[in-house]
């Protein structure tokens, strides 16, 4: 992904939000919107945000309505709940912001109109995302934009604009999700029954579907870049212009939600899922990771800056692992020999490495592969960002660089299990003097919670081993 092409395009609008290199495409501005919403081209605006797992989260809105309310410049309300709960969407304790004891109310959906946006895959429907906000206005922390945007802030306030781009992989499967569902998840058939990556053939098949990803992402106002098979059969990857991280995050969860949305269209699924079966390559999500320093590429020309920004991702990704690989299965993915890193070495185009070096000059970047399909975008660019400034600050110094196969080196392991990531957190400092106790508390508790609930479920794997032989 961007090889050739990161940076080779002047940036645009610095602010964040703003949608860097996006031109109109399927953007709008509110103007635009109300002409639409008059006319009847648009009735429907969706108001959503990302929770804990990086789901969307929001209401449909008549058009008419949306325009009026944010004309009288109201917010819309949700209940605060949405930042307390697991992935079956039921309350848990032990959060600070959200309880049954303070009876679950609102909080305020603030609309960034940056984001506002076409949704073509969806008749006469917009999206707008949302920070989310407290009712005296001031914003919740743990809520996921508001970690990245408070890293975001940070950065500047050193003079630079962290730049991302995510590679995300996915599972095309032909069984559409009502029936996944009703199979308990088993036997699912491939869209190809064979390892297509790069091959031209295998993806004409499925290419139907991808086309109308890759045309309704580009009708949302997210440049797309191209699409190719991967590493398993059925496995997939669209990719997409870079931007700065805010603006990417935003793109990365329209596009995982609406792949999904156009999957079900047309009767077949997707997965995200870090690790889908044992014997299947992981789905990732490489994240691409540079500075810009006065809208120019800063690693381009500062060989120290390049540097300390990758050796305070080496040092401080285990503290970090739980933004970064945030579920049970996540931890799944990290295998030798199966393209998903299982260390914090660092190489020159080298893809057994959990730190891959690529391009030159302007294009120069740290790629991470520890990160999954299973990721919420927000936190793990946070994670990155909280950890190159970390290492710029503190002038780290970057270990060699590692030659050879880095399953087989003696190099530091990334955590191989949600409860090894659970206690690098609870035991560090980084992650507190970066985002903050109230942040680190509240995902401590998501995290906690997570291998609480997966230690009390009986597995498949322990029925086949031990219902007859036990």
């Amino acid at each position: 992904m961007f090889a050739g092409a990161y940076y080779l395009h002047p940036p645009g609008d610095m602010s964040m939000g703003a949608g860097l290199g996006l031109g109109s495409l399927g953007m709008l501005s509110f103007g635009e919107l109300q002409a639409e919403v008059e006319s009847g081209a648009i009735d429907t605006v969706i108001v959503a945000f990302t929770d804990m797992q990086g789901r969307l989260m929001g209401k449909r809105l008549h058009g008419e309505f949306f325009v009026e309310e944010m004309e009288a410049e109201h917010e819309v309300e949700g209940c605060n709940y949405l930042l307390a709960l697991d992935m079956e969407m039921d309350p848990i304790p032990g959060y600070e912001i959200a309880s049954w004891e303070q009876g679950y109310g609102d909080f305020a959906l603030r609309p960034d109109l940056a984001t506002l946006r076409r949704i073509p895959w969806l008749e006469a429907t917009a999206l707008v995302l949302c920070d989310v906000h407290w009712q005296d206005g001031t914003p919740v922390q743990p809520s996921p934009r508001q970690v990245l945007k408070a890293q975001m802030e940070r950065a500047a306030g050193l003079g630079f604009t962290p730049m991302t781009g995510s590679e995300l992989e996915f599972y095309l499967l032909r069984e559409s999700y009502e029936q996944a569902w009703a199979q308990r998840y088993e036997d699912l058939t491939p869209s190809v029954p064979y390892i297509l990556d790069y091959h031209v053939l295998a993806t004409t098949y499925d290419e139907p579907l991808l086309r109308q990803i890759r045309n309704g992402m580009h009708g949302a106002g997210i440049k797309v870049e191209s699409s190719k098979g991967e590493a398993w059969p059925g496995q997939q990857e669209v990719n997409f212009r870079f931007a700065d991280a805010l603006t990417m995050a935003d793109n990365h969860v329209v596009y995982k939600n609406g792949a999904k949305e156009i999957a079900h269209a047309n009767g077949c699924s997707i997965t995200f899922m870090a690790k889908p079966f044992e014997s299947w390559i992981g789905n990732s999500c490489h994240i691409h990771a540079s500075l810009l320093r006065d809208r120019e590429p800063a690693f381009a020309t500062d060989e120290a800056l390049f540097e300390r920004f990758l050796a305070g991702q080496i040092a401080c990704f285990g503290e970090l692992a739980v933004f970064l690989a945030p579920t049970i299965n996540s931890y799944k993915r990290y295998a030798a020999g199966s393209w998903a890193p299982t260390t914090l070495a660092w190489g020159h185009d080298n893809r057994t490495c959990g730190f891959r070096i690529v391009g030159h000059g302007a294009s120069r970047r740290v790629e991470t592969r520890i990160p999954g399909g299973d990721v919420n975008p927000y936190l793990a660019f946070a994670a990155i960002v909280a950890a190159g400034l970390h290492g710029i600050e503190q002038e780290l110094e970057l270990p060699p660089a590692l030659e050879g196969n880095a399953y087989e080196s003696d190099a530091r392991r990334f955590p191989s299990t949600m409860r090894e990531a659970i206690a690098a957190l609870e035991s560090g400092s980084i992650a507190r003097a970066a985002f903050g106790d109230q942040v680190v508390d509240h995902y401590l508790n998501y995290a906690r919670t997570e291998q609480s609930l997966f230690d009390k479920v009986v597995t498949d794997w322990e029925r086949v081993r031990y219902y007859e032989r036990g």
